[in-house]
């Protein structure tokens, strides 16, 4: 099996995409799909956002599956300008839409709230208004223009599957020696 490498470029102007229930449905890439956004923390609230971040460790030790339903390669959070502005980008294998969706309903149904509750603007009715919580994220999302894959196009699933075999090769060698 030959894995090669691929980036792509994201066009700016979406006009031509197709559109999903809650804009344009951004193309998949060779990183899957994902979305990055920047956006103003509430006067004082970053240290709840740092907060939350541990909050957020201590309910996947309790369930490492918690997130499984976001189809996630990965997540980053990052507080800049003095702690006034957060960046969230994340990296997922569902496209936009299906993402924020299973996102809201995976916060309501866990008790978990969304770290989006400490920036300025974000909906407080959030839990029962899908479309606020996706609007605010449209309204700061900065859509990459270039995304790059190792291993292109491969969803999280994948992943564990081939570390999985990987992981039972190893174990059976190990028997044979």
């Amino acid at each position: 099996m030959d894995i090669t490498p691929q980036a792509v470029v994201i066009p700016k102007e979406t006009d031509h995409l197709e559109q999903g229930k809650y804009g344009p449905i951004f193309p998949r890439t060779p990183a899957c799909y994902g979305f990055t956004i920047i956006a103003e923390v509430k006067p004082g609230r970053a240290e709840a956002i740092r907060n939350h971040g541990h909050t957020l460790v201590k309910a996947l030790e309790a369930d490492p599956h918690l997130l499984a339903p976001l189809k996630l390669h990965y997540l980053r959070w990052v507080l800049f300008d003095g702690d006034t502005r957060f960046m969230y980008q994340g990296i997922f294998d569902t496209d936009f839409d299906k993402y924020t969706e299973d996102a809201v309903a995976l916060f309501s149904q866990t008790g978990v709230n969304t770290v989006f509750e400490n920036l300025v603007g974000f909906p407080e009715d959030w839990k029962t208004n899908p479309e606020a919580f996706v609007r605010y994220v449209r309204e700061h999302q900065c859509p990459s223009f270039i995304e790059y894959g190792e291993y292109p196009y491969v969803a999280a699933d994948e992943i564990k599957k081939a570390l999985r075999i990987k992981s039972a090769l190893s174990e059976m060698l190990d028997q044979l020696q």
